[in-house]
């Protein structure tokens, strides 16, 4: 069991002791941490923050405790309830809120829960808010409001409606043509709230829904991780419906992945790069990915005449670099779309549309339109982390062991060699090393992480 304090907000699992676990002694320190660090930084007498979340089963528990240390601190709190994480980014803007909370752990498993922190713009704090939220957390520095000057709690639904509003009204997005292509789609939500997002949005589209696990009960049906091999109902679902395509999100909707009609994977990786070249067809831009993603995406980039940029791991640091290089599109191989025409952070609502666009204009099927991509195999391993694993010492060993390959150590260490590359790296999320590798081929990018994976072991 764990408890992860990082700049990206406070992660860990439910139950056990204060400090080591996602408890509600800890929830409720960061929460006020949170709320300090917002009127520090305000001038405003009256500050309001968006509060929602997945359909975790502790998801009622964490929200309550959040909702009410902030209005014990003097701060009002909109809750939109049972949500996904890009609409909380819509709603604080929507809102003119100063700040706004998703309780989840997006991909983690059941037992995993956390508390994501927005700024004013909606959009994920960056590392020196996030420095000084820890800061305030660890030195218990906050002053809860008097009596008379409570804040107030305020429920509010409908947020998830007007965030299907906001994608339809993007001009890349082509209703028309979706509609035209009459569209049949499977839509594996997790049991989360991506089965309150994902139909209403197909509906509005004109796409026709074929529903699984879309009962927002917080009872994962499989690893919430969009992982081929978590998948294995839905493209058997995809085939015997003779579905056109099927659509995977995790349990807060930040992440999307595709099934193509004949049940293989469209690949996650390959998501950011489909509403990428679709994007690129339109508009003059730049791209930005993670380290960690294909460099599919740097293919199609410069196929349209853009400058593709890596940034590190990270949503806030994916943003920035894209701000920093005025990227029309961007996101993580992970299945991240963050299109800043709509807002700066991850949303599967906005892929969706995009991706649709992208496939009913070209009328294509979800296969032939993969096969247009150049090939790339990733492998994603990890090692879980242990006390006696000193992750930055050894993540120093390989840059010298590998000091006359191509490097890059913004995040982690990236390792450029023949045919591929290797990057390593903490998880920001999990107390593990990530091994991420990609190739020509399946069995190449597989055998770079095995002997990656020796290579640490026998360095530790």
């Amino acid at each position: 069991m764990s408890l992860i304090k990082s700049i990206s907000g406070i992660r860990g699992t439910i139950g056990g002791r204060v400090s080591e676990n996602l408890t509600p002694i800890d929830t409720v320190a960061f929460a006020a941490a949170y709320g300090t660090w917002l009127r520090n930084n305000s001038s405003k007498d009256s500050l309001t923050v968006v509060l929602g979340r997945d359909a975790r089963k502790s998801g009622h528990m964490i929200s309550s405790l959040v909702a009410n240390t902030l209005v014990g601190l003097g701060i009002h709190v909109m809750d939109v309830g049972l949500s996904t994480t890009p609409t909380v980014e819509v709603a604080v803007t929507l809102a003119q809120a100063d700040g706004g909370i998703i309780i989840t752990a997006s991909h983690n498993p059941k037992q995993w829960n956390a508390l994501k922190l927005l700024n004013a713009r909606g959009e994920f704090i960056n590392a020196q808010d996030g420095e000084e939220v820890l800061q305030l957390a660890a030195a218990n520095a906050y002053d809860f409001a008097e009596v008379d000057q409570l804040g107030t709690y305020t429920k509010k639904d409908g947020y998830i409606q007007r965030h299907i509003a906001e994608v339809l009204k993007l001009s890349l997005v082509d209703v028309e043509a979706i509609r035209k292509a009459n569209f049949k789609v499977v839509v594996d939500a997790v049991n989360s709230t991506g089965g309150l997002a994902i139909p209403p949005l197909l509906e509005a589209l004109g796409v026709t829904c074929v529903p699984l696990y879309c009962e927002p009960t917080g009872e994962f049906p499989h690893n919430p991780e969009p992982l081929q091999e978590h998948l294995t109902d839905i493209s058997q679902l995809v085939v015997e419906k003779a579905a056109d395509l099927g659509i995977v999100v995790d349990p807060d909707v930040d992440r999307l992945a595709f099934v193509c009609e004949d049940g293989s994977m469209f690949g996650e990786e390959y998501t950011l790069v489909a509403c990428a070249d679709y994007v690129l067809t339109k508009v003059k831009g730049n791209t930005v990915s993670n380290l960690s993603s294909s460099r599919a995406l740097r293919d199609v980039t410069e196929k349209h005449g853009a400058v593709y940029t890596a940034s590190a791991v990270g949503e806030v640091n994916v943003v920035q670099m894209m701000k920093e290089t005025n990227a029309v599109i961007g996101g993580e191989g992970n299945g991240g779309i963050i299109y800043p025409a709509a807002h700066y952070g991850r949303d599967s609502l906005v892929g969706i549309a995009l991706f649709l666009s992208h496939l009913a204009q070209r009328q294509l099927s979800c296969k032939q339109l993969r096969e247009t991509y150049p090939d790339y195999f990733m492998a994603k391993q990890k090692i879980v982390l242990t006390p006696e694993i000193a992750v930055d010492a050894l993540l120093d060993a390989m840059v010298r062991k590998y000091q006359a390959a191509e490097l890059t150590t913004i995040d982690g260490v990236k390792i450029n060699i023949d045919r591929g590359w290797v990057h390593l790296r903490k998880s920001n999320t999990e107390p593990i090393i990530r091994i991420y590798t990609e190739s020509d081929s399946q069995e190449a990018a597989d055998a770079l992480a095995a002997r990656f994976i020796d290579e640490l072991r026998e360095l530790s």
